[in-house]
């Protein structure tokens, strides 16, 4: 009779110790749900540093991520909104490949109570609901730029070229802002004035910066300076800048602060670039997102600031070779 009882009480304990430790283990990787993520493209440095810090700090409330890459393609995007809606995805994050034509696509996440937020690139379609945006100042970070073009071209002046992407409602910022530098500039100046020749659209990436500034120097051969948005732009322009054995003729403000940018202003190859910072946006973004799940008001746009990043900078930044 001992014995029967020391064998049920065994069971027993058995029994519930396997029981506790099951539920604690699915307790602890049952997932709160899923964000997904659209990125103007992969190819893209900066995009990457975004995607990655959305999934390090969604993982950390318990959120699983899909990172696709919308290739700068608005349909694909558009598609990519539509494979989220079926999977039924809690969030949806964006880096708008077109900042009008993705609005459709964006009413469809809105009709299926999907929220969607918006980092680095912004939609303004009508129509369309965004519950917030995380970005860079970029009207800040293109006035930056301007004014580290008039200390580049000194009292000189100079044609300029602007190396554009006018789908970006970033990128017009940048160029607004910048603008708006070399016009207060060349108010009251009748010689030596900074006049922007051409404002061409390179696509955000290094071969096509590439391609206008080889036709730009055709068009203009006495070209002093180039405004890129983003470095892979402005790369691609020191490109076509070597290639003509124009690099010392003319120079180059780009923007972004790639470890490819920061390091081709430490040789000298770009004179600076107002530089942003990708995780500080992902991060936000997501903080933002848990906000809007506990229940809070949370902000329609949160702003971080650029800041200008010179030789010097390079020189003494120990993240470069």
């Amino acid at each position: 009779m001992y014995m029967f009882i020391i064998s049920i009480l065994t069971l027993i304990i058995v029994g519930c110790g396997d029981g506790g430790s099951d539920q604690g283990e699915g307790k602890e990787n049952k997932s709160k749900g899923t964000i997904g993520v659209s990125v103007l493209t992969l190819g893209n440095p900066f995009f990457s540093v975004i995607a990655e810090e959305i999934k390090k700090e969604a993982g950390k409330h318990g959120y699983d991520v899909i990172v696709v890459d919308g290739d700068r393609d608005v349909q694909k995007q558009a598609n990519q909104i539509d494979d989220f809606i079926t999977k039924g995805v809690s969030a949806i994050i964006l880096n708008p490949c077109d900042r009008q034509s993705i609005g459709p696509a964006i009413e469809k996440a809105n009709k299926a109570a999907i929220p969607v937020f918006t980092c680095d690139l912004k939609c303004v379609a009508e129509g369309a609901e965004v519950v917030s945006h995380v970005g860079s100042d970029n009207l800040q970070g293109g006035r930056l730029a301007g004014e580290a073009m008039v200390e580049a071209l000194g009292q000189e002046g100079g044609e300029v070229l602007i190396v554009h992407f006018p789908q970006a409602n970033s990128c017009q910022l940048r160029v607004q802002g910048f603008e708006e530098v070399i016009s207060k500039y060349n108010d009251g100046l009748s010689a030596n004035r900074i006049e922007v020749v051409a404002q061409l659209d390179g696509g955000g990436v290094r071969d096509e910066g590439y391609k206008v500034t080889e036709d730009t120097l055709q068009a203009h051969p006495e070209l002093r300076g180039i405004f890129a948005i983003n470095d892979p732009s402005g790369l691609g322009a020191r490109a076509a800048l070597e290639k003509a054995g124009k690099e010392h003729q003319v120079v180059i403000v780009a923007f972004d602060g790639q470890p490819e940018g920061k390091q081709a202003i430490k040789d000298g190859k770009i004179f600076a670039d107002p530089i942003q910072f990708p995780d500080l946006i992902g991060k936000k973004t997501v903080e933002l997102i848990m906000d809007y799940f506990a229940g809070n008001e949370v902000e329609k746009e949160v702003l971080i600031p650029t800041k200008l990043y010179r030789k010097e900078d390079g020189i003494n930044d120990p993240d470069l070779k």
